[in-house]
């Protein structure tokens, strides 16, 4: 059985303004290498004895970016009218593909060790196969506060375990608890399961959003591989993540850890972390010159940036904006947005 991906791609990427915005977001840049985030998680389902075509869950506004980026590809697109977080994009997916094994996955990650990644999924799909609902767990490096986390259970297999709970964002003290454990992974929000498990699913634990979608994909237009769910209907499903709608519910769930090299790219801190800095530790993208400035992110999409006796911060430059910060910040910049 092949596997369907599925791409959500319904984000805004708001955290790394002023490149990313609404209308751009970060998914559709080349911000940690020449191709941009979306087009990395489409080659990273690109072998075609393992995937099917892609199913696309986005934005109905960036649709031309995203036929932009699919190069020719075929892919079928399912166009959100309204945001409603994952539990309703994914099943729109479902709906679209019921009897088809998902793995879902956001555009807006880095995987650097995509073999990693291929392992967990082979060691998940068993699982899956007879109903499971797997979720890849990030082996944590570090005592972080930005994700929530998962406890691992009793184990199914090997390098597969039921999950014991999920942690909602601990802060610094619980983070650094759990660590130490060892029994705790990141949630990655990537999953893998058959189209009907998660339908039953939705249908045992939020039937409300169910009925809407499914209200929705059946008075649906379509043209050729492009899915336009129709708007009223899937206005009126609750909006609701899949963990809180439907995992910390389910009593069949498990997840596979994994190292694979992964951020979610959440910050401009997240970023510089992704980068490869020069001999003054400085990470530098476009028009740059600097002077006697160290450990300095610096990235700028036209205007030219000369700094001198700089330490540590971060500067980035997109349009007629321009965001300056110290290192270690990132996470206010949703304060910028909120005053602009």
């Amino acid at each position: 059985m092949r596997i369907f991906p599925v791409i959500l791609s319904g984000g805004s990427g708001t955290r790394l303004w002023p490149m990313s915005t609404p209308d751009h977001p970060k998914q559709f840049l080349p911000l940690t290498s020449e191709d941009t985030m979306f087009q990395q998680t489409l080659a990273r389902v690109g072998d075609p004895r393992r995937f099917a075509a892609p199913l696309i869950v986005a934005n109905a506004r960036h649709q031309a970016l995203i036929e932009a980026q699919l190069g020719g590809r075929d892919a079928t697109l399912l166009l959100e009218p309204a945001a409603r977080n994952t539990a309703p994009a994914i099943a729109l997916a479902a709906l679209a593909a019921p009897h088809a094994l998902l793995l879902v996955m956001p555009s807006d990650h880095v995987i650097t060790n995509p073999a990693a990644f291929q392992n967990a999924i082979d060691a998940a799909v068993p699982h899956a196969d007879a109903g499971w609902l797997v979720t890849f767990g990030i082996s944590p490096d570090a005592p972080e506060t930005g994700y929530g986390y998962i406890q691992l259970g009793d184990a199914l297999a090997a390098g597969v375990h039921q999950v014991a709970r999920f942690v909602e964002k601990p802060d610094a003290a619980r983070a650094a608890e759990m660590l130490a454990t060892g029994d705790h992974v990141w949630n990655g929000g990537i999953f893998l399961f058959r189209a009907d498990a998660y339908l039953a699913a939705l249908a045992d634990h939020a039937p409300e959003i169910l009925a809407a979608v499914t209200k929705a994909m059946n008075t649906a237009t379509r043209t050729g591989a492009v899915v336009h769910p129709e708007a009223a209907a899937f206005a009126a499903s609750p909006s609701d993540s899949i963990d809180y709608a439907v995992l910390e519910k389910a009593a069949r769930v498990a997840v596979v850890p994994v190292s694979m090299g992964w951020s979610d790219v959440g910050s401009w801190d997240a970023l510089a972390a992704l980068a490869v800095p020069n001999e003054d530790g400085n990470a530098l993208t476009g028009n740059v010159v600097t002077v006697d400035t160290h450990n300095c992110l610096i990235k700028s999409d036209g205007l030219r940036i000369a700094t001198i006796g700089l330490e540590g911060l971060t500067i980035i430059a997109a349009g007629n904006d321009i965001l300056i910060m110290p290192k270690g910040c990132a996470q206010d910049v949703k304060k910028v947005i909120e005053k602009l």
